[in-house]
């Protein structure tokens, strides 16, 4: 029996996200303006299935594939939406599900800290970061999310909202996380944009 734990199509990469993603990626990178879909499973082997039927399935290329102790995410991305969503599509039929159908989202944290001390901004910055630094001063937007992978949609709509900067997202574990700085006005308007998008996802997916 295969969960679908996270199902989550984005329509178009935002540059800082899909430059995130690259710095990970040990399959075929991203480049901001491609569409992509995060998918993630249990038990965690599982994934590979979820690959094989995505590449066999259209042209998607194949961006990052984690196998962890319970679970396993994979990435898929191409210019056109079209072969991910058929990608997409396909995994759907396999699993006898529907998009859904998957795990319930859950924001376990929403933040916004303002006026980021030098001493809480460089500890951030030394703590296994792959995005920017954040500067004191800065007001960051922090927010956590179960399962991992719906972090990813909220990181990529902040950044259609806002001209904020992406210090972290991670979308593998237990909880997804995500950091963002900037002026105080654009981080309060990432943070309406990531929360709105997630209450939008769970809505749908209790309908």
């Amino acid at each position: 029996m295969i969960e679908l734990r996270t199902y989550v199509f984005l329509d178009s990469l935002q540059p800082q996200l899909a430059s995130y993603m690259a710095t990970a990626s040990l399959g075929f990178l991203p480049v901001p303006g491609d569409s992509s879909l995060w998918i993630e499973v249990a038990p965690g082997m599982a994934v590979h299935r979820m690959s094989d039927i995505a590449l066999k399935a259209s042209n998607v290329r194949l961006g990052q594939q984690i196998v962890e102790r319970a679970y396993g995410s994979m990435v898929v991305h191409h210019r056109d939406q079209s072969d991910v969503l058929e990608a997409g599509q396909k995994i759907l039929n396999h699993l006898n599900t529907r998009e859904f159908d998957r795990q319930k989202c859950v924001i376990m944290w929403n933040e916004i800290i303002r006026g980021v001390t030098a001493d809480h901004a460089t500890l951030i910055n030394r703590d296994n970061r792959k995005g920017s630094m954040i500067l004191p001063g800065q007001s960051m937007f922090i927010m956590e999310t179960e399962p991992a992978g719906y972090i990813i949609l909220a990181a990529n709509e902040a950044e259609k909202a806002a001209n904020v900067t992406l210090v972290e997202a991670r979308a593998v574990g237990a909880y997804g996380r995500l950091l963002m700085c900037g002026k105080e006005s654009d981080i309060n308007e990432a943070a309406r944009a990531a929360t709105e998008a997630l209450e939008r996802l769970t809505c749908r997916g209790e309908a």
